[in-house]
């Protein structure tokens, strides 16, 4: 683990771990559209070291290289779902949250596709991915390189 400023985990593992062990509390939504909402996330956030970990949990969830190569350009893209679109809205709109707030027609648009108990997994996995992100950047956590 490459981290240029401070190891984090070192100093703080137990507030870490617990981070990490809410995840497994977010079980409504699918890996697939999880790392999806992660990479989108991190991509908005510029988290390199996110942006590497979820592309990679994307591939392993079954996602093709298209998608992933279009994620940044979601919106004119026809082959993501309604509900796909609609959670990639939600979580840009809260991750960039003092731009425009959470708008109403956001919110609808999750409800006409996805439950309540999903729609509050996913607002937990956008916030969960902000904070992650949030820690990479501040402290310079980076990937390794892949050969």
């Amino acid at each position: 683990m490459m981290i240029e400023r401070l190891d984090y985990v070192s100093v703080n593992g137990p507030a870490i771990a617990s981070m990490a062990k809410a995840k497994t509390h977010m079980p409504t939504i699918d890996a697939k559209l999880r790392a999806l909402i992660e990479l989108r996330v991190s991509q908005l956030n510029g988290c390199v070291y996110c942006v590497d970990l979820h592309t990679c949990e994307a591939r392993a969830a079954g996602e093709t290289e298209q998608r992933l190569d279009c994620l940044t350009v979601w919106r004119e893209c026809p082959f993501f779902s309604n509900s796909e679109k609609a959670a990639l809205a939600w979580a840009e709109a809260i991750t960039l949250l003092p731009d425009n707030g959470a708008p109403d027609h956001l919110f609808d648009a999750m409800k006409a596709e996805f439950s309540d108990a999903q729609i509050v997994d996913l607002t937990l996995i956008v916030a969960q991915m902000n904070a992650w992100n949030r820690l990479a950047v501040s402290f310079g956590h980076l990937p390794d390189e892949r050969v």
